[in-house]
């Protein structure tokens, strides 16, 4: 076993979860300072939906581009500090300050881009103008025109989305299709950075046993797990934005999950085998243990998940995370944040740990983000690890692997999964992935088929995740594209051949 390098994670003060933990637990958690990149203002990625429009509103045409590549965090381009220092002034500063005056009110949040208040947006706008493609017909392949970068902003929207006002307006049935949600992700973009107080941050603390959580919508979820009401659109995108990774996994790892194996509940004969062990694990029974030398009983070990390809995910507020380990009161994890980005946005730990024997690939190990949670974080690719025997040996009852948007089938990322998923097939261990569109996720199934045919199986029949984030993101490189973090949902793990005799005559 490697000594890795252990840093000290924060305590998660929601309310009364520190009340009720703290007589519980055997050593209370120590405080760590998360960088700015790490708080709700600068965490990004893909955007989210409307709540009105999760089941509703048809999805864009757009979205069947698929994104271009995953951004470091989870809003906008990777925050920078203006020369005046204003690009500071968002959510983070404000979090705990009630009193600092908001930038923006709540009636005021519409600013085209590139006359923002905001200098983040501002120059996230110039991103766009820089990088963005006109979408017009007279543009494409077999049009008159060559090419051109976008630089007329929609008055409707706000975002520059095509060459020049001719252009827009010639194409205006067609941006009409999504000009509403581009408006929507303006306005929530900047309400993250209105300087607003966000409540709805305050996540709820521990579950006790007997409340039951209600996984049918966001809505039950949030009411079961007795978070305070939100009772505005808004507000209800900005959380789900953060909470969907923690409740992707668990609402597929739980007892009560809402993928069952009944008509409609899209989990397959073999995922419920392989589930089912999970389940087993993380839903122990009572063992009648207690405090004392009598009391002591043998206990399984933490359920490993392993994040792989990690980025915006590995940066989330520990107490985002930590909502993972109250959904599972009696169950314990290990979560593995692997890749070459996974310490993105983490700026106050760089340097990373050295590279020594006892710790051979520079782990960083935040030991306390609760007292059943650890969290490690390895810069490198999994197929390096593997390889090494690292976390060797697997077990179907203890392990289990996601990817939030991995890109399976796209054409820039997939060589760099050509050689891990192979390896991952031969744990036997579930696989869980996510898409940010129905276009993406159904790309990722046929590369799967493609690469290893006949040596997988599916688990989870791919289809809408019932907590995608409801908030709707744009793709800075493509106006026209916008997609939805943790949109699709499907699972898969390698196929296990079971052991037959033959009579002897």
């Amino acid at each position: 076993m490697m000594e890795p390098s252990v840093r000290l994670a924060a305590s998660n003060a929601c309310r009364a979860c520190l009340r009720s933990s703290a007589a519980h637990a055997s050593r209370p958690p120590m405080t760590r300072a998360f960088s700015k990149g790490t708080s709700p203002r600068s965490l990004r990625q893909p955007s989210s939906s409307s709540r009105l429009t999760h089941s509703n509103r048809p999805i864009p045409p757009t979205q069947t581009k698929g994104s271009l590549s995953r951004p470091l965090s989870l809003f906008g381009q990777q925050a920078k500090v203006a020369e005046d220092g204003s690009a500071g002034q968002g959510p983070a500063a404000t979090y705990e300050d009630r009193s600092r005056p908001p930038i923006l009110r709540p009636d005021d949040l519409f600013h085209s881009f590139t006359n923002s208040p905001i200098p983040e947006i501002r120059r996230r706008a110039a991103f766009i103008r820089q990088h963005g493609r006109c979408p017009h017909p007279d543009h494409s392949p077999t049009g008159s025109g060559a090419p051109a970068h976008v630089n007329f902003e929609c008055p409707d929207c706000g975002i520059p989305v095509y060459c020049s006002d001719r252009h827009w307006a010639e194409d205006y049935e067609a941006h009409l299709q999504i000009c509403d949600t581009l408006r929507q992700i303006n306005e929530d973009d900047h309400d993250l950075r209105s300087g607003r107080f966000f409540p709805e941050f305050e996540y709820a603390g521990p579950q006790i046993e007997e409340a039951a959580v209600n996984m049918t919508n966001w809505d039950t979820f949030l009411y079961t797990r007795s978070f305070e009401a939100i009772n505005d659109d808004r507000n209800m995108r900005q959380v789900t934005r953060l909470l969907t990774y923690p409740v992707t996994i668990g609402s597929i790892l739980h007892e009560l999950s809402p993928y069952n194996i009944r008509k409609g509940g899209r989990l397959t004969p073999e995922g419920l085998k392989s589930l089912s062990a999970l389940r087993y694990t993380l839903h122990p029974p009572m063992s009648g243990g207690g405090e004392d030398i009598k009391g002591l009983r043998p206990e399984a070990p933490p359920v490993r998940i392993f994040i792989l390809g990690a980025r915006a995910e590995s940066s989330l507020p520990r107490n985002v995370w930590v909502q993972l380990a109250h959904l599972f009161p009696r169950g314990k994890f290990h979560l593995i944040f692997i890749g070459p980005e996974s310490m993105a946005n983490r700026d106050d730990e760089f340097p990373l740990p050295a590279r020594t024997p006892s710790n051979p690939f520079g782990a960083i190990v935040e030991d306390r983000v609760w007292p059943t949670m650890k969290i490690s974080t390895i810069v490198d690719y999994y197929h390096t690890l593997h390889k090494t025997g690292q976390f060797y040996p697997y077990d179907p009852y203890f392990d289990c692997f996601v990817m939030f948007h991995p890109g399976l089938g796209h054409p820039a990322s997939s060589h760099e999964w050509a050689e891990t998923v192979p390896l991952l097939l031969e744990t036997k261990a579930p696989i869980i992935v996510t898409g940010y569109t129905q276009y993406d996720m159904d790309r990722d199934i046929e590369w799967v088929r493609k690469t290893c045919s006949g040596e997988f199986d599916l688990l989870m029949e791919p289809g809408e995740n019932i907590f995608r984030s409801l908030r709707w993101d744009l793709n800075d490189l493509d106006p026209q594209d916008i997609s939805c973090g943790n949109w699709g949902v499907w699972a898969f793990r390698g196929k296990r051949y079971e052991a037959t005799t033959k009579n002897a005559e």
